[in-house]
């Protein structure tokens, strides 16, 4: 394994050093403005946050961003809180356009670690343990390492775990700065 892990590290580094390729790692964090799609029910969104770590790989004016963050989201209805945390897993398709603004699209895996009703108590059982999302959106990668972030994330699939329930799905909207700490290569 560490064999492996190095052979990966040595090969990559051969491949920014020698290619217009560059490679980065940094920490990020930002406001959700979560809502839910629910049939049959009207429901208001609630502010909560993200924070994480992201990779980007970076050729010219193309880039894959992956991520790992965690996510507080839900929604409200009728008064109740939902209020539903997941481990996210974006991977982003960066186009960049001119003075480092960007284009972005890809999936996001999510993994859900905890579900509470208004009152506080344990909900998990009743929703999925995985959620399959599309996320779109836009930035700018200032030149000294920050990052500027909007994006939407609408859910695909149902995470309502009752067959014979409403259809549930997320979308979050999100607006997050984050800081490249770690840059190798252009």
């Amino acid at each position: 394994m560490k064999k492996s892990l190095l052979s990966l590290s040595l090969a990559l580094i051969s491949v920014v050093a020698f290619s217009q390729a560059s490679v980065g790692i940094g920490l990020k964090a930002g406001a959700n403005f979560a809502n839910a799609d629910v049939t049959d029910v009207n429901t208001d969104g609630v502010t909560s946050y993200h924070v994480g770590a992201y990779g980007l790989i970076k050729l010219t004016n193309i880039g894959i961003q992956p991520e790992l963050l965690f996510s507080k989201q839900g929604a409200s209805a009728s008064g109740d809180d939902l209020d539903l945390s997941y481990v996210n897993i974006p991977v982003m398709l960066k186009f960049y356009l001119p003075a480092g603004v960007n284009l972005q699209a890809g999936p996001q895996f999510g993994m859900l670690t905890s579900a509470k009703d208004g009152d506080g108590d344990d909900i998990k059982d009743s929703f999925k343990n995985s959620d399959l999302s599309a996320a779109l959106g836009a930035g700018w990668d200032a030149p000294f390492g920050l990052q500027f972030n909007a994006r939407y994330i609408i859910g695909l699939s149902d995470i309502n775990d009752n067959p014979f329930g409403t259809e549930y799905k997320n979308k979050t909207f999100q607006l997050s700065i984050g800081y490249t700490f770690f840059k190798l290569g252009k």
